[in-house]
């Protein structure tokens, strides 16, 4: 009898740590396959897209590889669809629920308080770690502070680094 609470946890534990790894590899993005066909860099994508970036990434949607970018502007919220090969936008879509605005709303708090640009962070980031490429950035405050979390790929793997926006 006294086993079952112990059984119960070690089973809750191991619920816990797949989900854990489940969670970790959707963080990761894409790997390095599927982004080689990509001729945009992550930095020019978030110089294409109208508004103020306030993150940016590759992504599979619907099979397909994308770079979308967040955006701000007079207060709206918007997802920016950036081709991969050409760096031209070509799908803009108004963020007006859900996670992806929660998100949306996030974000924008931190870079209010950024005094660094998105794009330096990744700049810095990939500067600093050659062979790399940047897969995604994603701003938040951390003890008040705005950072940038910046993916990394290459084709030995992924690698996530902060930047200050300070």
């Amino acid at each position: 009898m006294k086993r079952k609470p112990g059984i119960l946890i070690l089973v809750s534990i191991g619920g816990m740590l797949l989900l854990a790894g489940a969670l970790r590899a959707q963080e990761k993005g894409v790997d390095w396959k599927t982004l080689e066909p990509a001729k945009v860099s992550l930095e020019k994508g978030l110089a294409a897209a109208q508004g103020k970036p306030i993150s940016g990434k590759y992504e599979v949607e619907d099979g397909k590889l994308q770079l979308s970018v967040y955006t701000e502007s007079k207060g709206r919220f918007w997802e920016v669809i950036v081709d991969h090969a050409s760096g031209k936008v070509s799908k803009t879509e108004e963020i007006k629920e859900g996670e992806d605005l929660s998100a949306a709303k996030a974000q924008s708090q931190a870079m209010a308080k950024a005094k660094k640009s998105l794009s330096s962070a990744v700049q810095k980031a990939v500067a600093a770690n050659a062979g790399y490429r940047a897969v995604s950035v994603v701003p938040a405050l951390d003890s008040g502070k705005p950072a940038a979390t910046v993916v990394l790929e290459n084709a030995s793997g992924t690698k996530t680094v902060s930047e200050s926006l300070d």
